[in-house]
């Protein structure tokens, strides 16, 4: 499971950074989008991957290690709705900048062919 999911979070980040060196501005936007969920992924596997624990601890039954860990869920909870907004955020001021400069190329010239 843990070989799936390095791989999975190598591709999206490697897949990230590739649309943000692209010219187009869109590109960029998606490449962004892939590299915070890449992020998002890595933190999560930080907090140890474990399915079918709980994540409340009772305080009778002891044992700490045998829960789950919320801390790294809420902090990606927190970026998910910030990513949202910025994507929102992008997305805006990309179509402005396409409306007023009549492209979407991030240099604001085409490149001459």
């Amino acid at each position: 499971m843990e070989i799936v999911l390095a791989v999975g979070i190598g591709a999206l980040a490697g897949s990230g950074v590739w649309l943000i060196l692209r010219p187009r501005t869109f590109q960029v936007i998606i490449g962004l989008s892939l590299l915070s969920y890449a992020v998002n992924l890595f933190i999560v596997a930080m907090g140890r991957l474990r399915t079918g624990a709980p994540v409340l601890v009772a305080p009778e039954t002891g044992d700490a290690s045998q829960y789950a860990d919320p801390l790294p869920h809420a902090l990606v909870l927190t970026a998910i709705v910030i990513s949202f907004a910025t994507t929102a955020l992008f997305l805006v001021v990309l179509l402005a900048s396409r409306g007023l400069a009549g492209t979407d190329h991030v240099d604001g010239q085409e490149p001459e062919t």
